[in-house]
């Protein structure tokens, strides 16, 4: 089974995504198998994270702005503004894609796991993610 997943994104940083997936996971009553993601973008990631306190999130969100800064005078892809490059580079140290095992209908997420899509524009608009469940 494939759908596609919009996520609106109005700001930088990591977005939960883990209730529409298990949503979807929910309406397939897929029983046992793996769920794989893939984000369509070139400045957007897929990450497992922490989900209980926000604070780790804030912290892995500046620890990648001051890694990948922007503004950097190396950068010549600049058309698109100063955010463009460096979530070009964010979206290549980080994942594009995921799989999760199904276990029992259910995500077989850590207690303090969920799922994140990561925008790494300043305003990313609406991000597709395609979500596949198989066997």
């Amino acid at each position: 089974m494939i759908e596609i997943i919009s996520v609106p994104v109005e700001r930088q940083g990591l977005h939960d995504i883990t209730h529409q997936v298990a949503q979807l996971l929910d309406e397939a009553a897929w029983g046992e198998g793996l769920c794989t993601l893939f984000v369509q973008h070139t400045s957007a990631s897929l990450l497992i994270q922490e989900n209980y306190d926000a604070t780790a999130r804030h912290d892995l969100e500046a620890w990648l702005n001051r890694l990948v800064p922007e503004n950097d005078a190396l950068y010549t892809h600049t058309l698109e503004g100063a955010d463009d490059m460096p979530a070009h580079i964010k979206a290549a140290l980080t994942a594009t894609n995921l799989a999760i095992p199904i276990i029992d209908n259910k995500l077989a997420l850590g207690t303090w796991q969920g799922l994140f899509l990561w925008e790494h524009r300043k305003s990313g608009g609406r991000r597709k993610i395609i979500v596949h469940l198989g066997p």
